[in-house]
């Protein structure tokens, strides 16, 4: 009998450059569902805390400060800078 989700599902399609998906893909342990990560990503994209703190990526707490304004123009300079070396 297959279970049934109290969360109605839809399927999207979208185009990343294949480089980016086998990397995420490499990232993944085998029992992680691509579909449930990206959704966690969408969570995380869409409100402030939803990545807890200490599983957040530098880049994603870059993001996080520089999305909310939390940062000035300056500090996000050197922020992205210190990111791309």
């Amino acid at each position: 009998m297959k279970r049934r989700s109290k969360t109605s599902m839809t399927t999207i399609h979208v185009s990343i450059p294949v480089k980016l998906k086998e990397d995420f893909d490499n990232e993944l342990d085998f029992n992680q569902s691509r579909s449930h990560e990206i959704c966690e990503m969408i969570k995380a994209a869409l409100s402030f805390g939803a990545i807890p703190l200490h599983k957040a990526s530098t880049a994603q707490l870059v993001h996080m400060l520089i999305k909310h304004d939390v940062v000035n123009p300056t500090l996000e300079h050197l922020l992205l800078q210190v990111l791309s070396e």
